[in-house]
């Protein structure tokens, strides 16, 4: 007999950030994401310029976690958006701190996590876009089959002694994302 599991996408509130800490721990040791554990990871989770943070759940247990952030300065990918585009950078908003935990995969929150913040990025006038670490096959493959638009490479500088290079994504034109919620 099957198990049809309930999958819900909805605003992150604060009690909910144990959780979010305890699966991010999951997927750091799974996957090495973050690249750099944060010393306080409920500070990583709600740090920067939040414009809204989302969690997926799975039969009600946090399983998944998405940030839109207001374009910061370091930022790579909305550079090579707005070069693309020829268009100013203020409208553009980045996606972050994406992950669901390894127990919770194989469901598609990924996907739906991706897809309600397209939304919700669209609904505050914004255009999303994203940056992944070269090395992390697995989250491009996300981005890539739900229909982000790769711009291209660039370094991103994570402190004085860290440099890495990222792929950097824009969001789908509507209509084209795999996925959708």
């Amino acid at each position: 007999m099957s198990h049809a599991t309930a999958v819900r996408v909805r605003p992150r509130h604060a009690p909910d950030l144990p959780a979010c800490v305890e699966a991010l721990a999951q997927v750091h040791a799974a996957d090495g994401y973050p690249v750099n554990w944060p010393e306080r990871a409920v500070d990583w989770l709600t740090g920067g310029s939040l414009a809204g943070a989302w969690v997926a759940e799975l039969d009600g247990r946090v399983a998944g976690h998405v940030v839109l952030c207001r374009q910061g300065g370091d930022d790579v990918a909305p550079v090579l958006w707005s070069e693309r585009e020829g268009v100013p950078d203020a409208g553009i908003a980045v996606v972050s701190r994406l992950f669901v935990a390894p127990w919770a995969r194989g469901h598609g929150l990924g996907a739906r996590l991706l897809a309600r913040v397209v939304e919700e990025a669209g609904q505050l006038g914004l255009f999303p876009v994203l940056d992944v670490v070269e090395s992390d096959t697995s989250a491009t493959a996300l981005y890539e089959r739900t229909g982000w638009r790769f711009l291209g490479t660039g370094e991103q500088h994570w402190s004085p002694g860290q440099t890495v290079i990222v792929r950097c994504y824009a969001a789908p034109e509507p209509g084209e994302a795999d996925g959708a919620v």
